[in-house]
């Protein structure tokens, strides 16, 4: 059901206090076609009140004549601040941008963030955003993990339903996502709460089994027949199954890239009050799912880029899938057990 603005006001100062939002600094609101109304003015507001300088840049969309979807991270690419210099100038100039038009996977966003800008991206409904305030709590645990995870070898991925994935790791960085942005040049999404990398390129091996339960993003769907995939010298190599399996290897197949088929990021979420099973209660056009990646112990595999994390591969294809009841391993002690975090990991 809907929040008060009351509410959305008082979770918009914690995040800003959290994110260490001082009275003077320059808070621009970037918005689009999509952003929600009520959390752009709760937004602006709540900036104001504490003594921001607050602006607004809205930005007409792109890539709708390409994506399949009205999801924002359906069609990867150019973004409304491609070619926009004036834009970047505008945000390079500000301490803070609260991004509710979702702008992720671009140069542009990488040349902001290294002026020393902070960027915190919020695109769920209020609702999700008012429950899933973010803590001190939730940093903690999470660059807890990214720490382990940073230190790892080796992550290797086992499942029931029959997944034994072997993912070199040390290439590219660990990330920690938390939901707010407590330092200069830093990213988030609220909401969050997982831990994340990228596999080593070129060496990720095995098998992946994707059980009914487990979701595809951005289709935003719970799959009911087993999909496994293939995965050789980092690319997903065979997609086989029955009616979802079909539905996956038609969409991505859409874009005519290989390298929508290499893996993506892999990590585990964090955040108990994110569920697994929100994602059906929600209209597919006002969320981008963020409960499917955060729900605590589920392990997200992706498909597509990995220049967030500095790495050359752009491609428009973007593919999320939280699995449920997996076995995380980094070098051989687990950090998740059948979908439970373990909260002592050893080693």
């Amino acid at each position: 059901m809907p929040v008060s603005d009351h509410v959305m006001l008082e979770a918009w100062k914690e995040v800003l206090t959290l994110s260490k939002l001082e009275a003077g600094q320059t808070v621009t609101v970037l918005t689009g076609a999509a952003s929600h109304p009520q959390t752009v003015s709760t937004a602006m507001t709540a900036a104001a009140a504490m003594g921001a300088v607050v602006n607004r840049l809205d930005l007409p969309p792109v890539n709708g004549d390409k994506a399949l979807s009205r999801d924002a991270l359906a069609y990867l690419g150019s973004t409304p601040l491609t070619g926009n210099r004036a834009a970047i100038a505008a945000l390079k100039e500000s301490d803070l941008v609260l991004d509710l038009m979702t702008l992720l996977f671009s140069p542009e966003q990488h040349e902001i963030l290294k002026s020393g800008t902070k960027i915190l991206l919020a695109a769920e409904p209020p609702e999700v955003l008012a429950r899933i305030v973010p803590t001190a709590r939730d940093r903690a645990r999470v660059k807890a993990a990214a720490e382990r995870l940073a230190r790892a070898k080796e992550m290797r991925v086992l499942s029931a339903a029959g997944t034994d994935l072997i993912c070199p790791l040390g290439e590219f960085p660990a990330i920690s996502e938390y939901g707010f942005v407590d330092e200069p040049g830093r990213w988030d999404h609220w909401p969050s709460g997982f831990v994340l990398t990228w596999p080593d390129e070129g060496a990720a091996s095995g098998t992946v089994v994707l059980a009914p339960g487990d979701i595809l993003l951005p289709q935003k769907s719970y799959i009911t027949t087993e999909i496994r995939l293939t995965v050789s010298n980092g690319f997903a190599t065979k997609i086989e199954g029955g009616v979802d399996a079909e539905l996956l290897a038609e969409y991505m197949a859409s874009f005519d890239d290989a390298e929508a088929y290499a893996i993506s990021h892999i990590g585990w979420g964090l955040q108990p009050r994110a569920r697994w099973s929100t994602l059906g209660l929600y209209d597919r056009e006002a969320t981008i799912g963020m409960d499917a990646r955060a729900f605590e112990g589920n392990f997200l595999i992706s498909l597509g880029p990995n220049n967030e994390a500095g790495g050359s591969r752009t491609t428009a294809c973007h593919i999320d899938i939280p699995m449920r009841n997996c076995t995380v391993r980094l070098d051989g002690h687990d950090v998740v057990t059948g979908g439970q975090v373990c909260h002592n990991p050893t080693a």
